[in-house]
């Protein structure tokens, strides 16, 4: 490959993007092996975090935390770390795995190990940690009930104060919660930008949920999250398949819980157990453009280029065929995007379009280059148990 930087060609810098990559993975599984073996000839001594610490000028705990990773790896998760070393992901994607699986017992988690690993090329970290945490749900479905319930023990809320008179408060919510204090708070932030407030949506944002904290604000917002429930699952026959949009499955007796709350603010998605496809955005209406959003949102899920996960109801709805050429408003004919990748389509040398029969969006680059990507379906059709 041509080396002389000054005059390589996008499709050689993308190429020699990719090959680094690709070594910068194979390095990192080295790394994996030399901690695993170091603790394995200190025979585990707590001190060994310490060595790595000093070794690669870390902390402490992040020495402790990489050190508790590359033994999983070399354990629990062999061939993700086959993977990692044939450039096919990262310690980064490898983390999240490891987060994921961490509360399996051994035989289980290399169950999902063996399972994950052919899908991990091509993938990011957000879309890998979806993986293992579904397939984690697949394979030990008894456990998950007991997962959900000691993790809401853990709920919490943290402060950590940063540069320049600032501090970051976070929340550690059960996921409906939290995905419902979002949607308000973003629905209040863009009531308030509609109304010629002339703040970024950001800073919007973070002063609705400082209003909302320190009881200063009024204003009622309802909040709108799609629940997905199969049908035997809202009825109590089965417990799996339920998935709450932009964070994933949860527990049947959580998502009955949220159907049966006559206060819920939360939206119902009725999916077919066979196939998976929306029957029902559980909500009737007079106004045929807010039922085809719905529907077109529900189905999407979250923006439909590649490695974004903007959910779709917090996304820009367009058209595939553009309404100038003539493009019906039509759910078919509509496609999630969130509002940078809607721009982008715009811009000289890009392009994206959604295939409604197949959900799979093509983008083409500015160098030529298509990408594919298609969304995971909600619930395996061939599971037996996936309705």
């Amino acid at each position: 490959m041509n080396t002389n930087w000054g005059t390589l060609t996008a499709d050689e810098a993308l190429a020699c993007l990719a090959v680094a990559q690709r070594e910068l993975s194979a390095a990192q599984a080295k790394m994996v092996r030399a901690m695993a073996r170091l603790n394995q000839l200190r025979q585990r001594d707590p001190t060994v975090a310490d060595e790595i610490s000093l070794e690669l000028h870390v902390t402490r705990q992040m020495a402790a935390a990489r050190l508790e990773l590359a033994d999983a790896l070399v354990t629990r998760l062999p061939c993700v770390l086959a993977e990692i070393e044939a450039g096919n992901t990262d310690l980064h994607a490898a983390a999240k795995i490891h987060d994921a699986t961490s509360a399996l017992p051994d035989e289980k988690c290399r169950d999902v190990d063996a399972a994950l690993a052919p899908r991990l090329a091509g993938r990011d970290a957000t879309q890998i940690r979806r993986a293992a945490r579904d397939l984690v749900h697949r394979i030990d479905p008894e456990g998950s009930g007991e997962r959900a319930a000691k993790r809401r023990e853990d709920r919490s809320v943290r402060i950590v104060h940063e540069d320049d008179a600032m501090a970051s408060l976070t929340a550690y919510l059960p996921a409906e919660v939290a995905a419902a204090g979002y949607s308000r708070i973003d629905r209040i932030a863009r009531h308030r930008r509609n109304g010629g407030d002339e703040r970024t949506l950001d800073q919007l944002r973070a002063d609705t949920l400082s209003d909302l904290v320190l009881g200063t604000e009024r204003h009622e917002a309802r909040a709108t999250v799609f629940l997905h429930v199969p049908i035997g699952t809202a009825l109590g026959v089965t417990e799996r398949g339920a998935f709450l949009e932009g964070h994933g499955p949860i527990p049947g007796t959580i998502a009955r819980g949220i159907l049966n709350d006559p206060a819920s603010v939360w939206k119902k998605v009725l999916t077919d157990p066979a196939s998976g496809a929306v029957l029902d955005v559980g909500r009737k209406t007079r106004r045929p453009p807010a039922a085809v959003r719905d529907l077109a949102r529900a189905r999407d899920r979250e923006c439909g280029v590649a490695h974004c996960h903007r959910p779709a109801h917090h996304s820009q709805l367009d058209h595939v065929r553009r309404w100038r050429h003539q493009g019906q408003t039509s759910a078919a004919n509509l496609h999630a995007l969130c509002a940078h990748h809607n721009r982008l389509r715009e811009k000289p040398g890009w392009d994206v379009h959604f295939h409604d029969a197949t959900g799979e969006t093509t983008i083409t680059t500015p160098a030529g280059r298509s990408l594919h990507d298609r969304p995971e379906p909600l619930q395996d059709p061939g599971h037996p148990k996936a309705a």
